[in-house]
């Protein structure tokens, strides 16, 4: 039976995902406030697997969190933390919980996280990860044993339009497309002319689009994306708009500029739609859908 979030990408509508960060330790309560808060206002929620390398509590408690509130939860699996054994256990357990829904990722270098003596798996990349389900799907491991009961997944991965040179990001988003991705999530986008050109490419492979759209808290955060992280790209008028903010203004300038861009994809018909990342402001993303006109829309239930 295919996922809610899958019915939602399937039926034309313009889709929306947001994103869940969760804690360093055993403490819940935060996580949980922010599933009621967004489970029913998007079409799936993914977990964070330790995002920037970073430890954190698993995705996949995470996400059997969001099922058990009747929420879409979307898995999202690295390849930096476990080898391929690991891998398929944890698909294997997901699909059994009712969790239907996995984003492939290779993961960040462990060198950028808080345990910078652990040691990087990379069994497997995503690309390898995307061909692992479907040779589950088939009912083999991918040692070539049978499995006793498959799994069925909508698998996704990542794709970042903004990369200099394009190519290579190119490349890898047409071998992902082969082994069986059915939607990528962009890095976050700000410059829609280089989106749009992106599209133009993606839009041969049938294949969903939803454009990452990450919060600006301040024109501080903006400067440093752009120096710090590959692939992201702040245009300064956007720096300038965040600057002149009055004091103590600058989250609600960026919810409104993250607004404001998802209404202009949404309207123009650039994307299949938006994955909202609030990173640690979960909280503002009905706000941001409020600004953006889609907060009275009815998300798949």
């Amino acid at each position: 039976m295919a996922s809610r979030f899958k019915e939602a990408l399937d039926s034309g509508k313009f889709v929306v995902t947001s994103e869940i960060g969760p804690p360093k330790g055993t403490n819940l309560e935060k996580m949980l406030h922010h599933i009621d808060l967004l489970k029913d206002k998007v079409d799936g929620l993914n977990v964070t697997d330790h995002q920037s390398s970073a430890m954190r509590f698993p995705s996949i408690g995470g996400c059997l969190a969001i099922k058990e509130k009747d929420g879409e939860p979307i898995l999202q699996m690295t390849c930096r933390d476990r080898n391929r054994l690991a891998l398929e256990a944890e698909l294997l357990l997901a699909y059994t919980r009712g969790i239907r829904n996995v984003l492939c990722l290779t993961g960040d270098a462990v060198v950028v996280g808080d345990h910078k003596e652990a040691k990087g798996v990379f069994d497997l990349d995503s690309t390898q990860l995307l061909w692992t389900i479907r040779q589950m799907e088939l009912g083999k491991d991918i040692g070539g044993n049978d499995l006793d009961g498959g799994v069925e997944f909508c698998a996704g991965a990542i794709v970042t339009p903004e990369q200099r040179p394009i190519e290579p990001q190119l490349m890898k988003f047409e071998k992902k497309v082969e082994q069986g991705a059915e939607f990528f999530q962009t890095q976050a986008i700000y410059d829609l002319d280089n989106l749009s050109k992106f599209m133009d490419y993606a839009r041969r492979f049938p294949v969903k689009i939803l454009a990452g759209i990450v919060l600006l808290s301040s024109a501080r955060m903006a400067k440093y994306m752009n120096e710090n992280v590959p692939g992201i790209f702040v245009p300064q008028d956007l720096i300038d708009e965040l600057s002149k903010a009055p004091k103590g203004e600058a989250v609600n300038k960026g919810i409104e500029i993250a607004g404001r861009t998802i209404a202009i994809l949404k309207k123009e018909s650039l994307c299949d739609g938006v994955h909202i990342m609030a990173i640690g402001r979960e909280e503002v993303v009905p706000q941001i859908l409020e600004v953006a006109g889609l907060s009275a829309e009815t998300m798949t239930h």
